[in-house]
């Protein structure tokens, strides 16, 4: 069995504030806005892969966030969100795999209360400070980048990674990231070859253990990841680049 997990933000999809042309689609919407599509392309080279592999959205967002998207490629078997700490079974949590994820990450509650106890105090948030699935930190803050660095010096790296993303701030439990997450699904289905796609510093760990990791063009020397990787010559949007690649290789 192949699998192929995909990040979804710039990775499958783009906020209305990219300009990725004209001919695209509207997938999500929020309060009666759309706002994120999907290019022409894009979706025509994800329902081919889709027929053919088993494909598993992968994202940070959570199991809300994610239902609003609607990718019009038909249902997906398997979802995972929340960094990979939770899995959506045609569209239904996993409490087995929660479960599992919690238990994961129990050496790293006192770091989590520690960065959620700076959070509140912090002079720069600008939104809720959320636990999302009592899993990780979220947050957004003005001038993100020296929240993150601040937390960086406050907190043991050896329990918690903090990234910021935009104005988002994350306090991520080491062993919550997309790479263990795509390890635990290998196992999960048994699959014999796994392709793993996204953009972010958030997608290095599953990229990078993946079978095929795909990154866009620069990304390796931005995020310091495994050379192995293969990136993409950003000669187009990334989406179709990536997706036009996988079908490459399950054409093989």
């Amino acid at each position: 069995m192949r699998v192929v997990n995909l990040d979804l933000d710039n990775t499958l999809i783009y906020s209305y504030k990219h300009d990725i042309g004209n001919r695209k689609m509207n997938v999500e919407r929020y309060q009666g806005r759309e706002i994120s599509f999907m290019t022409e392309k894009t979706h025509e080279l994800l329902r081919q892969i889709k027929s053919r592999c088993l494909v598993v959205p992968t994202t940070t967002r959570t199991k809300e966030q994610y239902d609003r998207i609607d990718l019009k490629a038909g249902a997906f078997q398997y979802a995972l969100v929340c960094n990979g700490g939770v899995l959506l079974v045609d569209g239904q949590k996993d409490y087995a795999w929660h479960e599992e994820s919690r238990r994961m990450i129990s050496d790293c509650a006192s770091e989590l209360r520690r960065g959620a106890e700076l959070l509140k105090c912090e002079p720069l948030r600008k939104f809720e400070l959320r636990f999302i699935e009592e899993l990780f930190l979220f947050t957004k803050c003005g001038e993100p980048q020296r929240v993150a660095a601040s937390l960086r010096t406050a907190l043991d790296s050896r329990k918690v990674d903090v990234f910021h993303n935009g104005e988002k701030v994350y306090v991520v439990p080491g062993k919550l990231n997309k790479g263990a997450a795509v390890e635990r699904f290998r196992r999960y289905v048994g699959a014999d070859e796994v392709i793993a796609a996204g953009d972010s510093e958030f997608d290095m760990s599953m990229a990078e253990r993946a079978d095929v990791g795909i990154v866009p063009a620069g990304f390796c020397k931005r995020y310091g990841a495994d050379s192995a990787l293969e990136e993409m010559k950003g000669e187009s949007i990334f989406s179709e680049e990536m997706l036009s690649r996988i079908k490459e290789l399950i054409d093989l």
